[in-house]
């Protein structure tokens, strides 16, 4: 079909998803192949390209500002740890933006390391820090959960209060049972559903157990003020694409005494704490990218009133629908919503036949299909936590990026309710 990416879309690519598309058939009862049914639903998007991106936790749009700044660095020729002229302007771009990606975080320039991106940072720290245990929470990003599981470390899982907040009696006991030194990892900000952890008392409890303190700050950081020495911990993880930075390019932050051994070894590079020659490109982008999101917080308030409005709607449209952790203190941005009997793959590619880009849990996981983790965590059965989709804004979200939305919502819910009577 003319416009369309045969087989490279996920959507198609992916086994799981490209199954799920049968589902199509029973939900909408359209005629023929659900797939054909998809692709000519989308190849109409594409051709009006009229979309309301709310998938900002997935990925940000790559700002305009860090397009140029990529670009014009990828022009000059130049290896950051050569001694000419060309290398020493590499160099030059890359503390720029060192310093530009410390004042996100409050801290000094010297103690930003960079990484590919979130993955890498988590794992380093991780496995690279001289733990001889790891403590973290059941509802970690999946890059800390499996890089806990893959360290050779004993691993303690922490469980959740109902909220979403870590439970500080599980933590207790699995503070006093890990090995010495433990380190704890903790997320600031859930990627599914954006509870915010009390971070700085975490820290102070896993100090005061002798062990050391990380948080994967990678939704949080240009949503809610970072500050590295207030929350008290010893790393945290940044990425640069959930910025609207571009992908493949993230950080460590590290507290000037925190140990950290270089996960990549070669040529000694980032003081000896990440070798491999620096995608100077890509971290030229991360600088401005977080030097943007540092300006925009004050935004977030403008974001999270959209936000509000999205759940408000949704809710008065659909009693039944819950939103996740609706009374603890999240992200402005984000919402997590549970419409109990439509599976969430299902809404997935109702919303993007409408138009409406979003996901179902998190989109880190090379297009897989499956139960919520988190959800799971928070004590909601397996078929609820199928039934769940994951909204994020950012900051072009628009009024009428709500509105769009939330017609296809209705349609939803009045397509749920048909079938319900018939």
């Amino acid at each position: 079909m003319a416009g369309w990416n045969w087989p490279s879309d996920p959507y198609i690519q992916f086994g799981p998803i490209s199954a799920s598309l049968t589902a199509l058939e029973s939900e909408y009862g359209v005629e023929g192949s659900a797939v054909s049914a998809y692709v000519t639903g989308m190849a109409t998007i594409r051709q009006n390209r009229s979309v309301a991106y709310l998938d900002y936790n997935a990925t940000a749009p790559v700002r305009a500002a860090v397009v140029d700044a990529v670009a014009e660095t990828m022009r000059v020729a130049g290896n950051p740890s050569s001694v000419h002229t060309a290398g020493r302007e590499a160099r030059r771009v890359v503390e720029v933006a060192r310093a530009q990606v410390a004042a996100l975080a409050g801290v000094r320039p010297r103690d930003v390391v960079f990484t590919s991106g979130g993955s890498e940072a988590n794992n380093a720290v991780l496995k690279m820090t001289g733990a001889a245990s790891l403590v973290v929470s059941a509802v970690e990003h999946d890059s800390v959960l499996a890089g806990a599981a893959t360290s050779g470390l004993p691993v303690f899982r922490v469980g959740m209060t109902a909220d979403g907040l870590i439970d500080f009696a599980s933590l207790e006991t699995a503070l006093e049972q890990a090995p010495k030194p433990a380190l704890v990892s903790v997320m600031l900000a859930n990627n599914e559903a954006g509870m915010i952890q009390p971070v700085a008392e975490i820290a102070e409890r896993a100090h005061a157990h002798g062990a050391r303190c990380h948080t994967d700050a990678v939704q949080a950081a240009g949503k809610i003020p970072l500050d590295f020495k207030e929350l008290g911990i010893d790393y945290m993880s940044l990425s640069a694409h959930k910025l609207g930075g571009p992908q493949g390019v993230g950080a460590i932050v590290l507290a000037p005494t925190a140990p950290l051994a270089p996960l990549v070894a070669g040529g000694g590079q980032e003081l000896g704490r990440r070798s491999g020659t620096e995608n100077v490109a890509g971290i030229a982008g991360f600088g401005v990218a977080a030097v943007e999101a540092l300006a925009e917080l004050g935004d977030m308030d403008r974001v999270a009133a959209l936000r509000d409005r999205l759940e408000a709607g949704a809710v008065a449209a659909a009693p039944q629908a819950r939103v996740i952790g609706r009374n603890t203190r999240r992200l402005p941005n984000t919402t997590c919503l549970m419409l109990p009997g439509v599976r969430g793959e299902t809404q997935v590619m109702h919303f993007d036949l409408s138009g409406v880009c979003l996901s179902s849990g998190s989109a880190c996981s090379s297009g897989k299909v499956k139960v919520s983790h988190v959800l799971t965590a928070l004590g909601f059965s397996e078929g609820d936590a199928e039934a769940s989709i994951r909204v994020s804004l950012g900051h072009a979200t628009t009024e009428a990026d709500i509105d769009r939305f939330l017609d296809a919502w209705h349609a939803l819910v009045a397509r749920q309710s048909a079938r319900a009577q018939a």
